[in-house]
């Protein structure tokens, strides 16, 4: 990973998150209010990430990199690898997503930080989608996160929440195409908390409610992560998630690794 001399700084060291399985700045499965990298108003900042998750039966591999312009808006691409072992057979796809601050500031506005965020989601490889009725190979989610860092909230240790509402038809995010025959977009809902246990260090939470398009029932998706942020510069990422059940294979479930450098 580069070491970078002019990293963007404007902004408490590990408040914007790490890098979301789509690309966008968040936790690991949930985009957040924040944008990603750590530019000021009057900055401009560049991440890129690589991360994995691995459960019994799948593997995905995800690289990217987000811009934010000013701390008004985020740019970001991903590029996707979904690997099903029974086929020995890799899944791939590429989402470009955009993320607009409405309102706020997660540390130091009263309310908390408001954003409206798009994925649009192309899926180059739909042949077990469309085996398994799905509608479409592409399709774009639209949701609206609200976040607060709240200082000294616990044990005199600052607590972070964020709540995202996501209107969707992807099926498995997407890497089972999108909607099905009768059946359309939905809103679900997803959400994380963390706890900064002092300035390089969160332990957090999260969920991740999954619409259900196709006749195998979609699980709802739980995380738990700790990131590490020794400096403005670098972020790594350990968690073990929790994905049910996926196209039939039953209780998948492992681990879950991330790094990204900011610019």
């Amino acid at each position: 990973m580069p070491v970078v001399c002019c990293a963007a700084d404007g902004k408490l060291i590990a408040t914007p998150g790490v890098s979301q399985i789509e690309g966008s700045g968040g936790g690991g499965l949930v985009p957040w209010a924040q944008l990603a990298g750590y530019a000021s108003q009057d900055e401009v900042a560049f991440n890129v990430f690589c991360s994995r998750g691995e459960v019994d039966d799948y593997r995905l591999d995800v690289c990217g990199a987000q811009t934010n312009l000013y701390d008004r808006l985020e740019l970001s691409i991903a590029e996707q690898t979904f690997h099903v072992d029974a086929l020995d057979r890799n899944i791939r796809q590429r989402i470009f997503g955009a993320k607009l601050r409405l309102y706020g500031d997660i540390v130091y506005s009263d309310w908390p930080q408001l954003s409206l965020g798009i994925q649009h989601k192309t899926l180059h490889d739909p042949f077990v989608a469309d085996l398994l009725g799905a509608e479409d190979d592409s399709g774009t989610d639209y949701y609206l996160a609200a976040s607060k860092l709240h200082l000294g909230a616990i044990a005199g240790l600052n607590w972070l929440w964020n709540v995202t509402g996501r209107y969707t038809e992807a099926n498995q995010t997407g890497l089972l195409g999108f909607g099905a025959k009768g059946e359309g977009a939905e809103l679900v809902w997803e959400a994380s908390t963390a706890l900064l246990l002092g300035r390089h260090i969160a332990l957090g939470v999260e969920y991740r409610q999954k619409p259900d398009n196709l006749s195998l029932k979609e699980d709802d998706w739980k995380s738990l992560f700790l990131a590490w942020v020794p400096n403005k510069s670098l972020n790594i990422t350990a968690g073990w998630i929790d994905l049910g059940d996926i196209a039939g294979a039953k209780h998948q479930d492992g681990i879950y690794f991330s790094i990204m450098g900011n610019f």
